[in-house]
């Protein structure tokens, strides 16, 4: 083990950016198998990048880098590996046989090469248990284990590094808690006593021919038992989860083979600016209200969420728990996000002395794109053409808009 945490160290002061002069490393990452730190150019001093890696029995040393710059980065490095510097490889990773990726790598070391992770990756590397990446003839296994953890420290690290210098690095696995966001998931009503279970609802989207849905991760999160989905006045199919990215609260479902559905969404292929008109749809606090779905209309307010978080759009459009899930349009019928929460009024009440009106979350059609895209789901884009009355959008919508219901547990349901 001591010559593996030599190659380790090695490794490290390689540095993962490709700079054969990095010093380090300054502090501590230290989970699991994998350890690192922060580095500096040796020639210049400047703080460049945190990195962590871990050994594999296979010979094969994973090494995971956040630059300063805020790029990601993996790399494949082995004592044996004899690379020219600059060669280029295509290295295929598939994570838990499901989502899968072609990164582009190079070799900045004769023993290691290094592809950019773009976000989308690193999110699915983050919660994957298994990688498979095979390059040419060359297929290898990777138990990821920690690597949540791992990504979690090195995003401390760098943020901590760039606030307070390499001075101050120290243990950056105690990553500091962050304070609760004044914002609420979007199920159904809560209800009550922990322990029990009951009926809780969301809202949900047919994207492609295949009958694949999406809605959000928070809305099927606790299910026990069959998940439902029905369009209005049609009877209830039963869901199959394809897949789940939680740290971005989406969710793919996917109805049985033999459902036959009229129409899908399709995805607007551009931008939005704030102003733009926007339509929500969805079944809000179903069971106390209508059975059929509702429709709220407003503006793109921001192009960011809470705490300038650009994964999201922050609208006026009326949304309630039972939303959540739900498509935004714009005015020609497109999709531009996925309905996904609301400002915690009295939280923020609470906090400022000043009751919020109007202050709703869309995730973006970049996040959606980036998840379906990994999922290897073949939806649709259209351009923004015309503009449609609001009950034109209602109408076609209800071909694929759906509630969603489940069993769950009510404790799981606060997170709704």
């Amino acid at each position: 083990m001591w010559l593996k945490s030599l190659i380790v160290a090695f490794l490290l002061q390689v540095s993962v950016a490709g700079a054969a002069n990095a010093a380090g490393p300054f502090g501590s990452v230290n989970i699991g198998n994998w350890i690192g730190g922060a580095f500096s150019n040796d020639e210049t001093g400047a703080f460049s990048h945190c990195a962590a890696t871990t050994p594999y029995a296979n010979g094969v040393i994973l090494v995971v880098g956040y630059s300063a710059a805020g790029t990601w980065s993996l790399a494949f490095a082995s004592p044996g590996y004899r690379f020219n510097k600059g060669e280029n490889a295509a290295i295929d990773v598939i994570f838990d046989g499901q989502e899968q990726a072609r990164l582009f790598a190079s070799a900045n070391q004769p023993n290691m090469l290094t592809a950019v992770m773009p976000a989308n990756v690193v999110r699915t590397f983050q919660k994957a248990s298994l990688m498979v990446a095979t390059a040419g003839r060359t297929v290898l296994n990777f138990d990821l284990t920690s690597t949540g953890p791992v990504i979690a420290a090195l995003a401390n690290c760098v943020t901590k590094v760039k606030a307070d210098g390499l001075g101050k690095a120290g243990d950056f696995t105690k990553v500091a808690a962050k304070p609760a966001a004044p914002g609420d998931k979007q199920g159904t009503p809560p209800a009550a006593k922990p322990g029990r279970t009951g009926s809780f609802s969301g809202t949900g989207f047919v994207v492609s021919t295949n009958g694949h849905i999406v809605t959000n991760s928070h809305v099927v999160e606790g299910c026990v038992g069959d998940i439902k989905g029905n369009l209005t006045g049609d009877a209830a199919l039963v869901l199959r989860v394809v897949s789940k990215d939680s740290t971005n609260d989406l969710a793919l479902l996917q109805a049985p083979a033999t459902t036959i559905f009229k129409d899908f969404a399709r995805i607007r292929d551009r931008s939005m600016k704030s102003g733009d008109a926007v339509v929500a749809i969805g079944f809000p606090f179903h069971g106390y209200l209508t059975s059929d779905f509702t429709v709220t209309n407003g503006i793109v307010s921001s192009l960011s969420g809470l705490r300038n978080d650009t994964r999201h759009l922050q609208i006026s459009a009326a949304v309630q728990p039972g939303n959540s899930g739900g498509p935004l349009f714009d005015m020609s019928g497109q999709v531009v996000g996925v309905v996904s929460s609301k400002l915690d009024a009295l939280r923020v009440a609470r906090a400022t002395g000043a009751l919020p009106e109007n202050i709703n979350f869309a995730i973006k059609t970049g996040v959606l794109r980036d998840f379906l895209d990994n999922s290897v789901v073949p939806y649709q884009t259209a351009e923004p053409k015309g503009e449609l009355k609001t009950t034109d959008i209602a109408g076609n919508a209800r071909a694929y808009t759906m509630l969603i219901s489940c069993n769950a547990a009510e404790q799981a349901d606060a997170k709704r």
